[in-house]
């Protein structure tokens, strides 16, 4: 563990326990191939990590002080690699099952593909078409804002 301020399980007003005490973001990348269908950036969680060995993206806790953006893009470079300093934002989802915690997913358009297991909490990075994302073996979290997730990138095509 990083040892930042945002890092511990909290209990929510729902009764479930989550990751973040400030809540938690994460990014889903996207590429546009020329004439070809998007793709995504999905992270193979490893199997230490809570829903180990699933599908996801890059992610985690808010630290105190930062945005959900600043801790998605911050987050996502801490597990993914270095994100091309060209990029757009397309939109984000927030899914917030109480009324004390909230994750949030940024959408980024990059113009080029990146990505690498560069920590311990990354097993694998692929870049998926979005017909293939359901397919995968995915986090049950990423799962339920995945239809919101292609949404936003299919009305920024």
């Amino acid at each position: 563990m990083s040892g930042r301020s945002g890092d511990g399980f909290v209990r929510c007003s729902d009764g479930h326990t989550r990751w973040g005490v400030f809540g938690a973001a994460g990014v889903v990348f996207v590429l546009r191939p020329a004439g070809g269908l998007p793709l995504v950036m999905l992270q193979k969680r490893s199997a230490w990590a809570h829903e180990g060995g699933t599908w996801s993206c890059a992610g985690g806790a808010i630290d105190e002080g930062e945005t959900p953006y600043e801790a998605a893009l911050r987050e996502a470079s801490e597990e993914v690699g270095d994100i091309p300093p060209h990029h757009r934002e397309l939109g984000e989802y927030v899914f917030a099952p109480a009324v004390d915690w909230q994750y949030t997913t940024v959408v980024l358009e990059v113009d080029e593909p990146f990505g690498a297991s560069v920590n311990f909490e990354t097993d694998a990075v692929a870049w998926v078409h979005l017909d293939d994302v359901d397919d995968m073996q995915l986090h049950a979290g990423f799962a339920a804002a995945w239809p919101h997730l292609r949404s936003i990138v299919e009305a920024a095509a």
